[in-house]
């Protein structure tokens, strides 16, 4: 009578019949080509985190030249506008100079009447209409004077040099003005000096 093996018993039978030393020289073989796998898989990774490593510095580096080209823009401009700043406080006046000078010639010409001439009235309108010429050029620039006469005592536009008592001017009131205050745009430059009136004697 024969005997028929399943394949399971083949396989059991086989298994059996290999000897230990094959099995661990496989498990070897198994275990050396898993860790050159790994090896390979991690020379991979490396070369990755290389190329990375280089592009982050090549971006850093490219960043850093820009950061400088731009600080330096940066000083050129801010030198140039302190440049132009201080020509322009240096030259800052020169309109009103200019505005300035047709006056100065006027009172050249007004004291050459005066020596070469004896018409008082004649010399007096010229520097008149200088001292007219010369308002007009100032207040072109913000300067104004300060009417006083006649108006109220107010200690933040005058300065009281006296009190005089007046019939005809209220009590509190500028009765004489020795010397015109002035205004700059919105700020007071000189407070007008003044006589103010006591009222009646």
């Amino acid at each position: 009578m024969t005997v028929t093996k399943t394949k399971k018993e083949e396989a059991l039978d086989e298994a059996a019949g290999e000897q230990p030393e094959d099995i661990f020289d496989t498990a070897a073989q198994q275990q050396v080509q898993a860790e050159a796998e790994e090896a390979e898989v991690q020379e991979a990774g490396s070369e990755t985190l290389e190329a990375a490593l280089e592009q982050a510095r090549q971006e850093a580096h490219e960043a850093h030249d820009k950061m400088l080209r731009m600080a330096a823009e940066c000083e050129n401009l801010r030198k140039r506008m302190q440049r132009e700043r201080e020509i322009s406080l240096k030259y800052a006046e020169e309109n009103i100079i200019k505005e300035l000078l047709p006056s100065l010639d006027n009172f050249e010409r007004a004291i050459e009447q005066g020596k070469n001439s004896d018409d008082v009235a004649a010399l007096l309108e010229g520097v008149e209409l200088t001292q007219k010429g010369l308002l007009s050029a100032l207040e072109k620039y913000g300067l104004k004077p300060i009417e006083s006469m006649g108006e109220p005592f107010d200690p933040n536009y005058h300065e009281a040099m006296a009190m005089e008592a007046s019939d005809q001017m209220p009590p509190q009131h500028v009765m004489q003005v020795y010397e015109k205050g002035y205004m700059f745009k919105d700020r007071l430059i000189r407070a007008a000096k003044v006589v103010v009136s006591m009222g009646k004697k």
